[in-house]
This record gives structure tokens, sequence and C-alpha cells, in this order.
């Protein structure tokens, strides 16, 4: 056993949960859960969307209450906690996936939330600046301190959401999926914050759907499936094929597939789309690419690189200032997104929430978006029947768990609010499909089940273009990948190349080195 899975399983456990359950009406979202974890431990908690994470995590931060006949231990003594509130005063804190900050007050005035009477008085300020400044440094923040949280970008506000967790000087930290939204070099930092916080002594709960962080930060891992506790696996018992399995209850031998169902990938098919050195004329670009009929093609590249700049013009969302793009052989003139739409082109954006579900509207509703005329009875009637036909078929054929049509988006998991997306996408029958960080945010079963929704796309004729983050979903995924570098298309692998698709060769191109070992 390595000293650090030593000291781990040494160290006292700070925390424990027993016998944890929760109701709502006839549902049970958690059956008589259990976790420990201990002090100095990053303890990984895992499952597929609607295991039951979120609702454990919200009950031990005072979110939500438990049904009765459950504890929570910490340090050896039963503890109450009613509200968000008992929780701070026992030393637990959250980042939460979904960001949940001010965004008219200042990065300092969010940090301080909820505790502003140590702030009364002239000093006020400098006593906010002093206590701030510690934390921001130690982030890489200190240049934000006084700027507006609705200013900063997505990466950075999630800093802001950890700078605020570790304001609290918590004993146990709660990260929910924290990385989902930084650069390399932010996650390489967040990483460094967590060792630190191990070292100290304090408790990680750490939720993520990327494998290779937990390997690279877990001690244990406690997995969760449909709100009961499966088991627990520590360091040295860590592997895909296990975890997996325990996550979903079967076998992920073939989770990724490409080149399945039926489909036949050759470099003599038709080419459908021509982007011939587009460029926005703002450092992006000229850039050209070819997608086939029936192919996977994956976009890499470091963040900042143009990638979904690149989409974004492709599918009308900003006009080209230079280059032209060709599908099926003739010219597009696209001045918005319903020029491409109309022409057969989707687009998945990789924000779900912001730019492409409605939240607040059903499932059935966003799903016939799109092609609401094609029901329309003159000019006011819709056929209302003809929608729930075209619903319900998309909701069988993109096992889209949902009680029915009517649920509201808003209230789905991860992967289920993305395959509604699709299937809003598909209904128009497009010929090239770009799918911007397609599994984002997404459990491990809505993944395997995604990418089998994009195999058969392509086995269908369609053309897809796949923009990922994850290196190993666009190596399993993709028939050859382009990789991305300071705004243009710095090479390819695989395909027509001659160089194996493999993470040292996109990161080699991605970075401009030719010989670079990628982060595990």
């Amino acid at each position: 056993m390595s000293s650090r899975a030593t000291a781990a399983s040494e160290a006292p456990i700070l925390l424990e949960m027993r016998n944890i359950s929760k109701s709502f009406g006839a549902h049970k979202a958690l059956h008589g859960v259990r976790i420990a974890v201990r002090a100095g431990e990053v303890h990984a908690l895992m499952g597929e969307n609607g295991a039951g994470k979120s609702t454990l995590t919200s009950i031990l931060c005072g979110i939500i209450p438990p049904d009765p006949g459950g504890e929570i231990v910490i340090s050896g003594a039963a503890k109450a906690i009613r509200n968000p509130i008992d929780a701070r005063r026992l030393g637990i804190a959250i980042i939460h996936q979904e960001l949940a900050l001010a965004d008219n007050l200042t990065v300092m005035e969010n940090m301080t939330l909820g505790d502003e009477t140590a702030y009364f008085g002239f000093r006020a300020r400098a006593k906010m600046r002093a206590r701030c400044e510690p934390v921001l440094q130690r982030l890489g923040l200190a240049w934000a301190r006084d700027r507006k949280v609705g200013t900063l970008s997505i990466a950075e506000q999630q800093m802001v959401e950890i700078a605020r967790a570790l304001m609290a000087d918590a004993r146990v930290i709660v990260m929910d999926e924290p990385t989902t939204s930084l650069s390399l070099r932010e996650t390489d930092r967040l990483f460094g914050i967590v060792r630190e916080l191990r070292a100290e002594g304090r408790a990680i709960i750490y939720i993520s759907h990327r494998m290779n962080e937990i390997y690279e930060l877990a001690d244990r891992v406690s997995v969760l499936r449909d709100g009961t506790f499966i088991g627990e696996l520590d360091r040295r018992e860590l592997g895909a094929e296990k975890l997996i399995s325990m996550m979903v209850g079967r076998d992920l031998s073939t989770f990724y597939t490409k080149g399945g169902s039926g489909r036949m990938v050759g470099y003599d098919a038709p080419i459908v789309l021509s982007v011939d050195g587009v460029g926005d004329g703002k450092g992006l670009g000229p850039c050209s690419l070819e997608l086939r009929a029936g192919e996977i093609v994956g976009l890499a590249g470091l963040v900042g690189a143009g990638r979904t700049e690149l989409a974004r013009l492709i599918f009308g969302a900003e006009r080209p200032k230079s280059g032209t793009i060709t599908l099926n052989g003739k010219p597009l003139q696209l001045n918005a997104p319903v020029d491409a739409i109309d022409a057969g082109i989707a687009y998945l954006t990789e924000d779900r929430k912001g730019l492409g579900l409605l939240l607040d509207m059903s499932v059935h509703s966003n799903i016939n978006l799109n092609v609401l005329a094609d029901d329309a009875w003159g000019t006011a009637v819709l056929n209302a029947s003809a929608g729930a036909k075209r619903s319900a078929e998309a909701i069988a054929a993109m096992n889209i768990r949902v009680r029915g049509a009517d649920t509201i988006v808003g209230t789905l998991s991860g992967g289920n609010q993305q395959k509604v997306l699709l299937a809003r996408l598909l209904q128009r029958k497009p010929k090239v499909i770009l799918l911007d960080e397609p599994t984002r945010g997404v459990d491990v079963g809505a993944k395997s089940e995604i990418y089998k929704i994009i195999n058969n796309l392509a086995a269908e004729g369609a053309a897809v273009l796949v923009i990922s983050s994850e290196l190993p979903e666009l190596i399993g995924l993709s028939d050859r990948v382009l990789v991305m570098r300071e705004g243009r298309i710095a090479g390819e692998v695989d395909g027509s190349s001659g160089v194996a698709i493999s993470q040292e060769a996109i990161i080699g191109i991605a970075t401009g080195s030719d010989a670079i070992t990628a982060r595990a």
C-alpha cells in the first residue's frame, strides 16, 4: 500500500452519514445511504445523474431535510443540520455545480455574502479585503477582487465559487463538478489546492463524471445507484471497468462504439460540408475543413483555441469576415442561425441551459420548438396530435427518462436535458450536425447512450463534427481528429494523415510540441 493510501486509511473519521433516506412524495430518492469520510482524504462520490449524489450532499449542507431515522456524525458527535447556517457553523461548505453567485456584486462581496455583520464600520472594506486577499492570492484571482462577478467568464466565476468555500475555513468541503468550466491550467491549479487542503487534514467530498480526475485525486470512492449505496473502493481498487459496472449495473465494454451500428466509414464518401478559409477577423482563421457523409470528425484544442467560435461561424451565429462555406456543393450565405437550420445544419451548444433549452417549458414544447410551422393549420392553429406524436416518438427513440411529455425540462437530469435538446435539433433531419461538448455534465450511463445516438446519426449518413475537451471521448468516437491552436486548424490525426489518434499526438499538436506526454 502506498504511503498516501496508508495515511488516508489510518486517519480519523471526520464525517459519517448513517442510514440517510429521502422521499419526495412517492419517489424514494435515497434508501438508507451511508458514507464515511476521513480527515485528510479526498472521497469521491460517484453515480449516474439521478443516483442521489446531489440529494445526499444537499442534506449534508442543510439545503433539504432528510427523512427521520438517519443521523449525521461529525468528529464522533451526532449533529442536527437544519439549514445551511448550521452546516456552515459545523465547518461544512459546498462548491455548487450550478453557480450560485450574485452577478451585481463584486468578487469580495460574494465571498463574504451572509457574513456582512463582520464588516460594519468605517474600515469595513479594509477588513473585507484583508480576509479575502489570501484566498484570492491562493487561487490567482487577486486581480478580480473588485470586479463585478457578472463581468467574469464562466470559468472565472467557478473559481469565485471555490474562493467562497475556502473563505469559510471548512473542515468538510463538497466539490460538485468543480472543473466543468475550467481550463486545463485552472484545473491544475484547483488540483493543487485540493492536495493542499488534504494535507491540512480537511475532508473533500469530490463529485465528478470525469474518470481521470477520480484516478488522479481520490483516496476512496463511494458509489450510489438509484438512491442506494452500492459499495466503496479504495485507491488500489480503482479501475474503469469495475467502477463503471458499479455505477450503471452493466458491462460497458462497448462504451465507445466507433464504427458500430452498421456504420461504414469511407474516405471516398461524398463531401457534405466544405469550409474554406473561414475567419472572423478577430483572430480566428483562416480555417478550412471538410466533413463527409457518415463520418464523425473530432475537433480538439486547448481552451481558447477557437473551437466553439469556428462552430458558431459555420452555424451562422456569427458572420464570417472571410472564406466560404459550401453544403453539398452549393455555397451558403449565412446571415443568422435560421439560415443554417433551413440549409440542413444543426448545432448543439455547449451551454444547454443558457442558450439551448427553455428550462421552464415542457419536454413536449422543447422537442417541437423548431418544427411548429410544420403543424400549423392556417396561420394560428396547431395540429396538437402531430406534436404529441412527435414528442412521444422522440422520448422513446432517445430513451429520455420522464414521467410524461408534460414534464418541465428544468427538473430533468443533465443527461436527459441533453437528449431533449438533441431530439429537438434532429426534428429537422439535418445533414450536418455540430456537437459542442455533447456530454458535458452528463453521467457515464447517459454518455454511453449519447455515443450510440451519435454513431447512429453517422450510420444514417449525417456528417458529424464533435467538439470535446475530453480526449478519451474524441479518441473513442472519431474517425479522425482535427486539432486547433491559436485560432487555426494546426493539424490532423488519423484519416489520411498517417498519424494514429492518441492523446499524445493531439496534445502535441494543440501545444505546438512534437513530444509531450498527456496527463492521466
